[in-house]
């Protein structure tokens, strides 16, 4: 069969046609059974898929932190299961008791000045022998009294002592285990509370033994001064030691 000069190209041109559709890839949509697969489709999709599940994870951690935060929270607002407040302000009371319980001149400013200045400053040199006498007994009943005092008081403090250790012992070790800030805070405070009843039995200490000794130093200061009316008095001419007349032999 021939082909005619004119419709040459023309027949090429087809030719070219068919082998480019021949060589060029399929098209990007397909039919399978009926469903049409789009590639660019699917990409997207599992793009989009994978965001939505980054975003679900982070949202999971920021829950996960909240909790946590709130835990964390919840420990430092527990508050210490040991309580020994009860337990110090008893030996407070106890010490507090016991200063209220002095003998003779108590621990009261009217009391101490109007007691001191009848027994102790103020002595009528005037008065009688007996009226000395009965002074100087009343000055050393007050030191003999407030001697008993102090050792009431330093009996009473040496007691505290092993309480105290107990009580130290478990509020450090409570600190050590607090868990949170308001436990550790809490166990912090109690100690201070125990060393502050140390620090008042050891004021209660020094206050009574210090009150002994200067009611001694006072009576012996006072003693001094009616001791030298009474050698006065001894001494003084008509009134001193008359020698009675003795008779060694009877007639």
């Amino acid at each position: 069969m021939s082909v005619s000069p004119l419709r040459a190209p023309r027949a090429i041109a087809a030719l070219l046609g068919a082998s480019l559709l021949a060589v060029l890839p399929a098209p990007a949509k397909a039919q399978f059974g009926g469903i049409v697969y789009d590639p660019s489709n699917y990409a997207q999709n599992v793009l989009t898929a994978a965001r939505a599940l980054q975003q679900v994870n982070n949202q999971l951690r920021q829950i996960e932190n909240q909790t946590q935060s709130l835990l964390n929270e919840a420990r430092n607002l527990a508050s210490l299961p040991l309580s020994l407040v009860a337990p110090i302000e008893q030996q407070l009371d106890q010490t507090r008791q016991l200063l209220r319980q002095a003998q003779r001149l108590s621990y009261n400013v009217d009391t101490v000045q109007s007691g001191f200045a009848a027994r102790y400053r103020a002595i009528d040199l005037s008065a009688s022998d007996q009226a000395l006498v009965a002074g100087a007994q009343s000055r050393w009943q007050d030191s003999v009294a407030a001697f008993e005092d102090a050792l009431k008081i330093q009996a009473l403090t040496v007691g505290h002592l092993d309480t105290t250790r107990q009580s130290l012992t478990s509020l450090m070790q409570a600190s050590q285990d607090a868990t949170g800030a308001l436990q550790a805070i809490e166990a912090g405070n109690q100690i201070l509370a125990v060393q502050s009843q140390q620090l008042a039995d050891l004021a209660a200490t020094i206050a009574a033994q210090g009150r002994a000794q200067t009611l001694d130093a006072a009576g012996a200061a006072a003693a001094k001064t009616q001791a030298r009316e009474q050698l006065r008095r001894f001494l003084s001419p008509g009134s001193g030691y008359v020698a009675d007349p003795v008779t060694l032999f009877h007639e």
